[in-house]
């Protein structure tokens, strides 16, 4: 059974931090499922919405996917010094109540690790710490260990694979630190 889900917070489909996904999952298919937001289209969150057509499909299908595994890994992009939209919503229709996973079921007891990169200098941290904040606050262990990269534009090699050995290295032990504590936890 894979025990970590992951995914990007952009649905682009050339998105840096889909790249980056794809690198740190690379040959970890046995442990990892990966899913691509672009996938569970849905509507931006309203109250009103819920209360008059219930949590769409989708979310539905997300909380299940979601309460399925022990880990989450996240790469996610930064907007403007925070969380995208995408991101934030798919968090906050996956945290409503549903008959068979109550509201923050899917998250409470799961580890997560986080990523970015970005074009800029910073690769994203900014964003990261709004992340962090929300998932903590909605019960999951985040991992101490993160990776941002930086200048996301060059960092990539032809295969795909990290272009800088050293964060290269960097991503693949924050991977193994999400197995290893999930191993540990269970």
């Amino acid at each position: 059974m894979k025990r970590i889900v992951a995914f990007a917070g952009s649905a682009r489909r050339d998105s840096y931090n889909k790249r980056l996904l794809r690198a740190a999952t690379a040959g970890r298919e046995d442990v990892i499922t990966v899913l691509d937001l672009a996938d569970y289209e849905l509507p931006l969150y309203h109250g009103d919405l819920e209360a008059r057509d219930g949590l769409p499909a989708k979310a539905l299908e997300l909380k299940r996917i979601f309460s399925e595994h022990a880990g989450m890994l996240l790469a996610c992009p930064e907007y403007n010094g925070s969380i995208t939209p995408l991101l934030k919503n798919t968090l906050d229709w996956v945290s409503r109540p549903s008959p068979d996973h109550p509201d923050l079921e899917p998250y409470k007891g799961k580890t997560a690790a986080l990523l970015s990169a970005s074009p800029g200098g910073f690769g994203g941290m900014r964003g990261l710490v709004h992340v962090r904040a929300i998932l903590s606050g909605i019960g999951l262990l985040v991992l101490p260990d993160q990776l941002a990269v930086p200048r996301a534009h060059e960092a990539f090699a032809d295969d795909g694979s990290l272009a800088d050995e050293r964060l290269a290295k960097r991503l693949v032990g924050i991977v193994d630190r999400l197995v290893t504590t999930l191993e540990r936890l269970a």
